[in-house]
């Protein structure tokens, strides 16, 4: 008897297709599925690709909007042996090139939105590539409709690859970051085990409404497409992130958990419609980015229920979450506890472990069973992901006495000025504390005698007055210093204040633009 189970994504399906027949996938604007349809659904994709002679290990690129279409690729596409290629299409065209050129995808299903961006882009490839163009739901059901729902789906290796996605780091091309059916079956049950955990109104459960706010082309929506569809649970897709359509959904649909990184949470409570909508039921995990105190006091006169979770493309990513509106103080300002299955250390630089004091920091290095095994095509980057036998995330942070993680900076962007090494966060913190600040970013800029100097980039809120937000930014730094709390080498020596803070392709704060933005602005004043 053959008693062997490989961990595939279709065992995802196994209890969602039996609990949940009757509940829905419902996709902005009007599409409602049952699971039932959704399941028969998938195998008209995978018999339309078929047909199109997508086969075993062959590589589909997608390019559409966060609908319940995504959901379809996310499961067919490697439940039938091949490669979930999901391309950013945030990303510059000449980025986008790279990626597609890199990946070199047997078949791409566009968007139509998206193909004067496919059209404009000079591809390289040895073969003739097939483009899929899909409207609004309309051309992409013509091509899916005739096909039947029946497919067998085959089992392999649970190792085989399943999706393929690129991460854009600070400098170079963007990397191939892939991951396999058992990475991600597994990578489910963590998040599963680490959010279901929490008792209360607090994580993830059966009766959640789930919304994903991150886009689904990075890291597979945060994995929460796959949680909640094999906990069965009702899902709502908004489409484009368009702020006044969430809120409505989020009313309509009753969602009640969702997933973002800071700056779609602070667009969501500037709407002026936030004020009409019952947000009380909403648990909204916040990642990707530092959440500002500011726009945690925001979000909890809402009444939403905040919780932190930390982890990178890297790390596929769950590595910790933290439920940030507990009445317990320490929980509060953590990055989190890790997460089941998750060794996670803060090291030294010879890789050896800092004491557990909430006080010394170090490079947080970790091991988990669905950590990717490294980028594609790029042996001496993997490599070097790789060291010592631990995956090095490149950020700094340290352990508290409990277990807790909190994360103080990149490694990349700590300051280091007069010898002394300075967190960013730390200072984000402090001046997110000011009421009229919105947004806020630390960075370190080129000193001739420091080595560098702090400064501080800054978006309003409303109508600030600028002058009196940096009287009363510079009071607080001093109120800390004079604490023990800070040096006086962190205090900033400038604020430059804008109208929008430069993010990447994913919503994170792009401070690498920000040092170019700021050294420009110095040197014109130095021209003068």
């Amino acid at each position: 008897m053959d008693s062997e189970y490989p961990l595939l994504i279709k065992q995802i399906l196994t209890k969602s297709s039996v609990m949940s027949f009757s509940q829905e996938i419902v996709s902005n604007p009007n599409v409602r599925l049952n699971y039932q349809e959704f399941t028969g659904r998938l195998g008209r994709l995978a018999n339309s690709l078929t047909a199109m002679g997508i086969s075993e290990k062959m590589r589909v690129g997608v390019m559409d909007w966060d609908t319940h279409r995504y959901l379809e690729y996310f499961f067919a596409v490697p439940m039938m042996g091949a490669v979930l290629h999901t391309i950013n299409v945030r990303l510059s065209p000449k980025q986008v090139l790279y990626t597609i050129n890199h990946a070199q995808p047997d078949l791409i299903i566009v968007h139509q939105d998206f193909m004067p961006l496919i059209e404009e882009l000079k591809l390289e490839f040895e073969r003739e590539i097939i483009i899929i163009p899909i409207g609004h739901g309309e051309k992409y059901e013509d091509w899916i409709s005739s096909s039947s729902t029946s497919f067998n789906f085959p089992e392999f290796d649970e190792n085989r690859t399943a999706t393929l996605f690129y991460t854009t780091g600070t400098t170079g091309d963007p990397k191939g970051v892939t991951y396999s059916h058992r990475q991600l079956v597994l990578h489910t049950l963590g998040l599963l085990a680490g959010f279901g955990s929490f008792s209360g109104d607090s994580g993830l459960h059966r009766d959640d409404v789930y919304m994903p706010l991150t886009p689904l082309f990075h890291v597979h929506g945060w994995g929460f497409p796959y949680a909640a569809t094999m906990l069965g649970l009702r899902q709502v897709y908004p489409n484009r992130y368009d702020p006044e359509t969430i809120l409505q959904l989020i009313d309509s649909e009753a969602v009640t958990f969702s997933h973002c990184v800071p700056t779609v949470l602070s667009m969501l409570l500037d709407h002026p419609n936030s004020k009409k909508v019952n947000l009380s039921r909403w648990k909204v995990i916040i990642g990707g980015s530092a959440l500002s105190k500011s726009l945690q006091s925001r979000a909890s006169k809402f009444g939403i229920r905040l919780h932190a979770a930390y982890g990178m493309s890297e790390t596929c990513p769950f590595l910790t979450v933290a439920d940030l509106s507990s009445t317990d103080p320490d929980a509060q300002s953590q990055t989190g506890f890790p997460g089941p299955l998750v060794d996670l250390r803060v090291v030294s630089p010879n890789m050896q472990d800092v004491p557990h004091d909430g006080l010394t920091t170090g490079e947080i290095v970790v091991k988990a069973p669905w950590l990717t095994n490294g980028y594609m095509d790029n042996p001496k980057a993997s490599k070097d992901l790789w060291r010592n036998s631990y995956l090095h995330t490149g950020d700094v942070g340290y352990i508290r006495e409990n277990g807790s993680l909190q994360v103080t900076d990149r490694l990349k962007d700590v300051i280091k000025t007069g010898g002394e090494w300075i967190s960013s966060l730390t200072l984000e913190n402090i001046a997110s504390s000011c009421s009229s600040i919105e947004e806020v970013a630390a960075i370190g800029i080129p000193n001739e005698k420091w080595g560098e100097r702090a400064v501080l980039v800054v978006k309003l809120l409303n109508n600030a007055n600028p002058d009196l937000v940096r009287k009363d930014l510079m009071r607080k730094f001093r109120e800390h210093f004079e604490l023990g709390e800070i040096s006086k080498w962190a205090i900033p020596d400038n604020i430059f204040f804008v109208d929008q803070l430069p993010k990447t392709s994913v919503g994170k704060l792009d401070k690498k633009v920000m040092r170019k933005y700021v050294l420009t602005l110095n040197e014109t004043n130095n021209d003068r």
